[in-house]
């Protein structure tokens, strides 16, 4: 379906979606949205050229099937697969991918951090996936060095992150917004850094004394985001692990800077979606929302969960189905799902199709509450 259009956009400097819609063009890719949302294609252009919806749509990844994360459509669902080096194999994560598209997730993250080729396992990945594939390509910049952290250097992440880009990732978690001075801040928490792509940054800076080599290189990793369209999921390197660390200091000291990096790569016609916290409570979620779209400017926001309680380890679908709902009602563009296994362990195939199931509900439950066109169809039908 995309062949043709993207082969007369290779070889071009930006073929960003947010590119075209900022000439007042409509790709093939709008059209398709537009169509898939019930929305005017208008609209969806209008939204993709302000940076309040992102079409995650690499030119590489030809068997796309175009969808739209932003507040004008419906709230997406994000499911995370992966291998770890004692687990899995290539067929494996195809197969995981097949059951999280089956079960209704909107787009499949690829978070292996070994267990084989890793270029292998995403090239068969992409090209089994009609979804959008979204990459943490410090992952891979870990293994490169034989998980020697403090080896990296900012060449490591640029090669590891074009090669994402090349094999038709649709969008990579960048951990650019955690800085050396941030890292004080987080000293009365609980559960201090719990990002593993943040835990890798801030272990590199107290190393080596130097800033986040993400952010200090931003500007070369968006020359390679313009060349492919791949989207930027801005890294929450600094969410908070439990509910007590939740809208601290840390956490938004980091997302005051995701807010400069947005419009940073807006200056260049390049797509974002900034993500958010994992545990919350409940009385804390509109403030955690709004508090995004004040400081991203409206980008689109991508968040784990939340977690509204710690103390379920095994029924954490639950526990954070309630905060993703709440988090879609308040403006949250896209959820990514937990597992029952979260805190514990792998997800099996049971495992996923649970979590999946409860965040399809709590999708849709943000979408009736957000009044969304045609939303309540299928309730309407039921009863």
């Amino acid at each position: 379906m995309r062949t043709e259009w993207v082969a007369k956009r290779r070889g071009q400097s930006n073929v960003s979606q947010m590119y075209y819609a900022r000439q007042g063009l409509f790709t093939e890719e709008m059209q398709y949205v537009a169509q898939r949302e019930s929305l005017p294609v208008a609209l969806i252009r209008d939204e993709v050229a302000r940076g309040r919806m992102i079409i995650p749509a690499n030119i590489n990844h030809t068997n796309l099937e175009p969808m739209a994360i932003g507040i004008a459509s419906r709230c997406k669902v994000n499911a995370n697969i992966g291998a770890s080096p004692n687990t899995s194999n290539l067929q494996e994560e195809v197969d995981k991918l097949h059951l999280a598209v089956k079960y209704g997730a909107d787009t499949v993250m690829d978070l292996t951090t070994g267990g084989g080729d890793l270029d292998e396992i995403r090239t068969a990945i992409i090209n089994a996936s009609s979804v959008p594939i979204g990459t943490v390509p410090i992952y891979q910049a870990l293994e490169s060095v034989h998980g020697t952290i403090e080896k990296l250097t900012p060449d490591d992440f640029l090669h590891i992150i074009e090669k994402h880009a090349q094999q038709g990732v649709d969008y990579m978690t960048i951990h650019a917004g955690i800085l050396i001075e941030h890292l004080p801040l987080v000293r009365d928490r609980l559960t201090g850094i719990v990002s593993r792509g943040g835990g890798i940054i801030a272990r590199w800076m107290l190393h080596h004394h130097k800033q986040n080599p993400l952010y200090t290189h931003f500007q070369d990793i968006i020359e390679i985001f313009k060349r492919y369209d791949v989207s930027f999921s801005l890294g929450d390197s600094l969410r908070p692990g439990c509910t007590h660390d939740a809208s601290d200091a840390a956490q938004l000291a980091e997302l005051k800077t995701l807010g400069q990096l947005t419009r940073k790569a807006w200056e260049h016609d390049v797509q974002v979606m900034v993500e958010g916290p994992g545990h919350v409570p409940m009385d804390q979620i509109e403030f955690n929302v709004r508090k995004q779209m004040e400081e991203c400017s409206e980008a689109p926001f991508y968040v784990l969960g939340p977690l509204v309680t710690d103390i379920a380890p095994g029924y954490d679908h639950i526990t954070s189905a309630i905060g993703a709902a709440m988090a879609g009602w308040y403006g949250t563009a896209m959820l990514c799902y937990v597992t029952p296994k979260e805190h514990l362990g792998l997800p099996n195939a049971e495992d996923v199709r649970n979590g999946l199931i409860a965040y399809k509900i709590a999708a849709h439950a943000a979408d009736i509450a957000r009044h969304r066109p045609g939303a309540r169809n299928r309730d309407v039908e039921l009863s």
